[in-house]
């Protein structure tokens, strides 16, 4: 913003400058045999040319229209007459009193309208113009706290939705596995520290991200033994690129939620992997048309918020593709990577 202001003043001064130094440049090309008199040839006159075109860019621009303009067009066009007119008065008497008054009241009176109503077209234009991007700014601030706001408001979906299931994941194990109970619970310690310190972080480390991914699927192993086929691969040397916190671990919940149950030899295969600077994640599980699952109020709420999370923080820079085929359920995300500053 400092960079840009003193730019901004740069440029006006060289326009300023250019209009200003035209008719002198002008005045010095004549053929000086003619004895026709150049009235910008005088210093006081011309400054007074100059400082009038002066005040009427800058007093339209930052008065009349923004303030004047918009509130009482009426008023708007009858003050910029006004100030015209009085303007031309100035001007004569300047020419009079500094040059002569050897001219044509009414070819010098048209004259000085025209510059003057071309100036006036010029600091309209700049005026519709800065107003114009005044609105546009103004437009992506309010767009981007509301998108702020809402990624706010989807972060905070994470925490008891994540806890709800980590709670039923613990019920249903100390049922069946009492003597598990207690290695699971430091598992979810982990978990729990994961996300009170890192989820509100703009952005992680992804090495971050695989050692959250890798505390919740040992944690699953723990509760499912080898009831369920559980496979998680790391492939990638791209560990301090950054990545959304708890980004990728509604997939996997997704696979353990409807991947499981009365499911005849349930699958559930974790793959990630990065080329380049494009990380590869691909979660896939086993399912069953036969079943009928009762879903809770509580169902859909992580893929639901994870694709909204993606549109709003990778937009054209991810993709998502779901496919159920053969009984087996894949989500496959390509995502763009970045670098931790």
């Amino acid at each position: 913003m400092f960079k840009n202001r003193y730019l901004y003043i740069f440029l006006h001064v060289i326009m300023w400058l250019g209009y200003t130094a035209l008719p002198v440049l002008n005045a010095f090309q004549r053929d000086t045999s003619k004895p026709q008199v150049n009235p910008y040839t005088n210093p006081y006159y011309w400054a007074y040319v100059s400082l009038s075109s002066v005040f009427l860019f800058y007093l339209h621009s930052e008065y009349l229209f923004p303030k004047v303009y918009k509130q009482r067009p009426i008023r708007y066009f009858l003050y910029l007459i006004s100030i015209i007119s009085a303007l031309l008065v100035g001007r004569f008497l300047a020419r009079v009193y500094f040059v002569g008054n050897d001219i044509n009241q009414t070819l010098f009176y048209v004259n000085g309208f025209i510059q003057y109503l071309y100036i006036f077209g010029i600091s309209a234009s700049y005026s519709f113009f800065t107003d114009y991007q005044k609105q546009q700014s103004t437009k992506r601030d309010n767009e981007h706290e509301r998108l702020k706001s809402e990624l706010s408001f989807l972060r905070s979906q994470i925490s008891p939705h994540f806890m709800f299931n980590l709670l039923n994941s613990l019920v249903a194990l100390n049922r069946k596995k009492s003597d598990l109970v207690e290695p699971v619970l430091l598992k979810m310690s982990d978990l729990l520290r994961y996300m009170l310190y890192e989820k509100d972080d703009k952005q992680i480390t992804l090495d971050n991200e695989i050692k959250y991914l890798q505390n919740y699927i040992d944690l699953q192993k723990l509760r499912f033994g080898d009831y369920v086929d559980i496979n998680f691969s790391v492939n990638t040397t791209e560990f301090s690129k950054n990545i959304e916190p708890m980004l990728l671990i509604p997939f996997v919940e997704n696979a353990f939620k409807h991947g499981v149950g009365m499911i005849e030899k349930p699958i559930i295969r974790v793959e990630l992997q990065t080329i380049s600077n494009q990380l590869l994640f691909k979660v896939t599980n086993k399912f069953s048309n036969d079943t009928q699952e009762v879903k809770d109020g509580a169902s859909g709420i992580g893929l639901t918020n994870v694709r909204r999370r993606l549109e709003l923080l990778y937009p054209e820079q991810h993709s998502l593709k779901i496919e159920e085929k053969n009984n087996f359920y894949t989500t496959e995300l390509k995502l763009n990577l970045r670098q931790i500053n």
